[in-house]
């Protein structure tokens, strides 16, 4: 008997890859939807051309599919790809139409701490986007992902980067912001779990790292397996904010207001929610796979992770 269809919106992203890989190690066949082709595609996994902005567009690509995954998500607004539109608007209109095509399961990706009252409109428009979809499709999985790490991250890899070349490092705040990084393979793998015949319908997860840092301790860790011994200088949130909003108006900036408002506040795991343990997981630690990720960086041979 065929294994039924998933339609993975932003499969060729950083989460997304990761999700089409491993549906694939269990034989599920893939749909990738995104606006631009994969850079290699195995065996089985078919792709089309989707605009997350078009109902058309969307009704073509969950068509067929017995599974959703959304996993498009944006940090920096750029002209009609605003928080709103993509976080909001458009997760409302793919489990509109995933509820209308008749797909059994719909998995929407959000992250720990979004929160429908945020001032921050990032942080706002994922609390929005999670009550869109859950109006629009009943029975939606919701996942909200702490901060992920693994290869060609946006955030370890950067700091491996930093830590290399500079004697000092610049902190958000005084480096007291608490996170509980996930590898990326294990949220993947999570929702791999997720779509399973049987599997837990209409929850909301958390799925957070095994060990809670702050910001300073997470660079301590990093700077210790590169035998380095920066310099952590604390910096206000005002210098960040006003820095982020220079570096928008330039192409390419590595920072972005969103990055600055996450830093502000805490994401770790509430406990109030399932997360791991309910799938039948144990995340993988941080240090683990932080080898594999400096490797990396050298030009090495990849490791684990």
């Amino acid at each position: 008997m065929a294994q039924p269809l998933v339609t993975v919106f932003g499969g060729t992203g950083f989460l997304g890859r990761h999700v089409v890989r491993r549906l694939r190690a269990l034989e599920r066949p893939v749909r990738i939807a995104s606006r631009h082709a994969p850079a290699s595609r195995p065996e089985a996994v078919a792709w089309l051309r989707a605009d997350i902005s078009s109902d058309t567009a969307v009704a073509a690509a969950v068509a067929g599919a017995y599974a959703v995954v959304n996993a498009v998500g944006l940090y920096a607004e750029d002209g009609a790809a605003t928080f709103q539109a993509v976080h909001v608007e458009a997760a409302e209109r793919l489990a509109r139409q995933a509820h209308r095509a008749g797909v059994e399961r719909l998995v929407h990706l959000s992250g720990i701490g979004a929160d429908a009252a945020s001032a921050s409109r990032y942080i706002r428009s994922r609390g929005e986007g999670e009550r869109a979809v859950a109006a629009a499709f009943a029975d939606a999985i919701i996942v909200r992902p702490a901060v992920m790490f693994g290869r060609e991250d946006a955030l370890i890899t950067t700091l491996v980067g930093l830590l290399q070349r500079l004697p000092a490092v610049p902190m958000f705040g005084r480096g007291r912001t608490r996170l509980q990084p996930v590898h990326v393979e294990d949220v993947a793998e999570a929702i791999a779990r997720m779509l399973q015949p049987g599997a837990a319908r209409a929850v909301t997860y958390e799925l957070a790292g095994p060990r809670i840092y702050t910001y300073a301790e997470l660079l301590a860790v990093v700077a210790a397996r590169l035998a380095r011994r920066p310099a952590l200088l604390p910096m206000p949130f005002l210098f960040w904010h006003v820095l982020a909003r220079i570096g928008e108006l330039l192409p390419g900036s590595p920072l972005q207001r969103s990055q600055v408002e996450l830093m502000e506040v805490d994401t770790v795991a509430s406990g109030a929610m399932p997360g791991f343990d309910a799938l039948g997981m144990v995340p993988q630690s941080f240090e683990r796979t932080l080898e594999a990720i400096v490797a990396d960086a050298h030009g090495g041979r990849h490791g684990a992770g």
